[in-house]
């Protein structure tokens, strides 16, 4: 599947890349809601997919912590 991809391959990146990637997803969440705000987002549900790629990506952060 598409989403077990895409966290294996954040399994295999360090903290800090991941904490790099971490921040990019929050400020495109950022924006996202500011499109949602201001009328300008047409696909709505790439918020929730970025919101649930957060949560991923702060998973294998605390994995890795473990």
């Amino acid at each position: 599947m598409k989403i077990n991809k895409y966290v294996e391959e954040l399994r295999t990146k360090s903290a800090s890349e991941l904490n790099t990637e971490l921040v990019a997803a929050k400020k495109e969440l950022f924006n996202l809601r500011f499109q949602n705000a201001t009328n300008q987002l047409d696909n709505t549900a790439r918020i929730k997919e970025v919101r649930k790629n957060i949560a991923r990506i702060q998973t294998v952060i605390a994995q890795k912590h473990a």
